[in-house]
């Protein structure tokens, strides 16, 4: 291996989270003759990238089809400083609390060139030194111990297994703590790194019949069925069969039930009856319950006058609001709690608008009172903008609402930190999970008016819980339903269709072309090729990928959304010599490239089902536009996107698309159900296009495959309110 010796001259770029470093480095002495004296790049992960601290690098000089020579450093070393002035820059460096360049000299005039020797073995020999009080001695000395041992830390975890990124990942995030994890809560370091990783290495260590080992896989088997199947509590025998197929632990009952014993007594767990639960979704259901009944308990502020506002309402903006609509108005603005829900065409949007209009004119708010008082918040970035265009105020994803730390999982506002708005309406609920939910009840005020807005009909959350739906069925809260749909034409059909879905009743206008509606039978091995013909189609017509969204139940198969994006990609965006790429894993990325988010990236303000346009490309550089928000990411970042010419229809849901194009294929098995077909109808705003197989269809309509999720939220409430 290769050795570089000298000092970091000036950082390039560099990610806290990952350590990963791209810097200019000066070699002062090298066994590669050609760069000593030299400034080269480098790359690698540091724990602390100082300028001008000497270290010692590892690895390999090779070229970057891109950027040329560097060094890709394996690991590293702080050289340590022998003479006395080495150690003076050592000891006013950042390494070091507590000490400047005046007092290191004046350490290293007093001990020479054992100083360091001296401040780690003896430390109340510090308080020899003019100037220095007790406490900057202790900074000094634990900052020297504490450098010593991060190296051997980081040399440790590599020993192990774990990658250099993962290394530094996880001593950034225990610091202190992190020799207690390794000696007595390994499986911590879950919070950190991948579960299976982590379980890996622990059975490459340590053997795989250990009791820390199975009581972290019943818990990691316990989070596994909470998001394949979104419950917050569980039964024994499905515990079991998890553990079982996932990480081939077989466990008797007698064994399971001590186990068990052991969780609940480690306030891991809560039983109640034959159910299990872990601590966290059990006491988040607690906790919801709580909150809202606090919120419920205060005297609501009326809103008097209201028919006559409503009306004058009506004037202004030319609308007939019709029974239920009013109602649900009335009930917002007069009570502290409620929920709307309904299915496309029934007005939600209409009466959020109407909610914000009153509100601002009864409490007379100016523009800077309307941004301290109300509060508009959705789970997706799209569905925020849309009501930030149907209102004209601003609205925000909850966790940016909120100052979501992706880094630490942490909310700014919390239980001990709350916001101080008045009116806060929430669309979209019903993608919201129990985590979600919790977060945000404990970041408002009681003395707030809350209204949820959603389609109790749509997906449920990816996440456990099924919030909306438990809401509404525990029977607490003002609830109105919307059914009234509203026709756009004559000849329209989109929010029938999705009415005739969720009451499982197909009618056989499904197959008659409407002003906003086809379906196109084809079979299934040709549905491919006739969404490229209806592309090709669109396009001719000026119907660009901007305003055509194709959506699909599942990503693998000849019609599945990997297929399409690969064939809508040469239609929309073909190789061209004037477009850099850059290629990742099996994907190719172009410029003018449409692009989906998958992660919540709070920094950058792009959330998760963000869609977007590459329009740079240089190097391993990529800027992408999500509607005027430029972003930038390193080429390992595009993990975070997949192309969007296609989408699930489960990252579809709070977004709403001009054209919706939809293959319907016998292929695509369980994955034909109602709520998702339902939801990937209720997503087209003026013209809908179903193609391919309408037998495969009308099974979906009639398939309730949708099971049922087991969550307490209805009980909890139930038990509060009833206290």
């Amino acid at each position: 291996m290769n050795y570089i010796k000298g000092k970091i001259k000036k950082l390039i770029f560099y990610s806290k989270e990952s350590g990963f470093v791209v810097a200019l480095f000066r070699v002062k002495e090298s066994n590669l003759n050609e760069i000593n004296n030299k400034t080269i790049t480098i790359t690698g992960s540091f724990l602390d990238p100082s300028i001008d601290v000497a270290m010692t690098l590892y690895g390999d000089y090779k070229k970057n089809d891109k950027w040329g020579m560097q060094f890709v450093v394996e690991s590293y070393e702080v050289d340590k400083p022998t003479t006395k002035e080495a150690i003076i820059d050592f000891l006013s460096s950042p390494f070091i609390e507590g000490c400047g360049e005046v007092t290191a000299k004046r350490i290293v005039e007093a001990f020479g060139e054992k100083s360091l020797d001296i401040i780690k073995n003896d430390k109340e020999k510090l308080l020899e030194i003019e100037g220095l009080t007790e406490k900057r001695a202790e900074k000094i000395h634990t900052s020297l111990i504490n450098y010593d041992k991060s190296g051997d830390t980081i040399l440790k975890l590599q020993n192990l297994g774990f990658s250099i990124e993962e290394c530094y990942r996880i001593y950034n995030y225990f610091k202190d703590e992190i020799d207690e994890v390794l000696a007595n809560d390994f499986y911590k370091i879950s919070e950190v790194v991948d579960f299976r990783k982590v379980d890996s290495i622990y059975v490459n260590n340590y053997g795989d019949k250990s009791d820390a080992r199975v009581f972290a896989c019943i818990l990691e088997s316990m989070r596994i069925l909470s998001f394949a199947n979104g419950d917050t509590f569980y039964y024994a025998d499905e515990i079991r069969s998890t553990i079982l197929k996932e990480f081939y632990i077989e466990l008797t009952e007698d064994v399971f039930l001590e186990c068990l014993d052991y969780l609940e007594n480690n306030n891991d767990i809560v039983r109640i009856d034959k159910r299990i639960y872990l601590k966290e979704y059990y006491e988040k259901e607690c906790n919801i319950a709580k909150c809202l009944k606090k919120i419920d308990s205060k005297a609501p502020k009326m809103f008097y006058n209201i028919d006559e506002k409503l009306k004058d309402l009506e004037e202004k903006l030319k609308i007939d609001y019709n029974e239920t609509q009013e109602k649900a108005i009335k009930s917002a603005l007069n009570n502290n709690i409620t929920i709307i829900s309904g299915g496309p065409g029934t007005g939600k949007t209409t009466i959020i608008n109407a909610i914000v209009k009153l509100y601002i004119e009864k409490e007379k708010l100016g523009p800077a009172d309307i941004m301290e008082t109300i509060a508009l918040l959705a789970p997706t970035g799209r569905a925020a903008k849309k009501m930030n265009s149907s209102t004209s105020i601003p609205a925000y994803t909850i966790h940016r609402y909120l100052k979501w730390y992706k880094d630490s999982n942490e909310f700014v506002y919390n239980e001990y930190n709350k916001t101080h708005h008045k009116l806060i309406i929430v669309d979209e609920v019903s993608m919201i999970d129990v985590d979600l939910f919790n977060a945000l009840l404990n970041g408002i005020s009681s003395n707030v008016k809350l209204i949820l807005v959603g389609d109790t009909f749509q997906l449920p959350s990816v996440g456990p819980g099924l919030v909306l739906n438990d809401l509404i069925d525990s029977d607490f809260f003002n609830y109105v339903p919307l059914n009234q749909i509203y026709r756009q034409s004559d000849n329209s059909y989109i929010p029938f269709l999705a009415k005739e879905i969720k009451n499982n009743d197909l009618s056989e206008e499904f197959l008659t072309k409407k002003d906003d509606y086809n379906f196109v039978q084809v079979d299934s091995s040709n549905i491919k090729s006739a969404i490229k013909q209806i592309t090709d189609i669109s396009l001719k017509k000026g119907l660009d990928e901007r305003s055509v969204q194709v959506l699909a139940p599942m990503y693998k198969g000849e019609a599945g959304i990997d297929a399409l994006n690969s064939t809508l990609q040469e239609i929309y965006n073909p190789p061209d010599r004037k477009k850099e790429e850059v290629i990742y894993g099996e994907y190719i990325y172009r410029e003018k490239d449409k692009v989906l988010q998958l992660v919540n990236d709070l920094d950058n303000n792009v959330f998760n089902g963000d869609i977007g346009f590459i329009e740079s490309i240089n190097g391993n550089k990529i800027i992408i536009n999500f509607d005027g928000n430029r972003v930038e990411y390193d080429k390992k970042d595009l993990k975070q996107i997949k192309h969007a010419y296609a989408i699930s229809i489960h990252k579809s849901q709070g977004s709403e698309f001009t054209h919706v194009l939809m293959p319907i294929s016998k292929s695509y098995y369980k994955m034909l159900y109602n709520k998702l077909i339902y939801t990937g109808v209720s997503r087209a705003k003026k013209s809908l296009t179903l193609v391919g197989d309408a037998a495969a269809f009308q099974r979906a309509v009639g398939n309730n495959y949708s099971s049922g999720r087991k969550t307490s939220l209805k009980e909890q409430i139930t038990i509060v309110y009833n206290n």
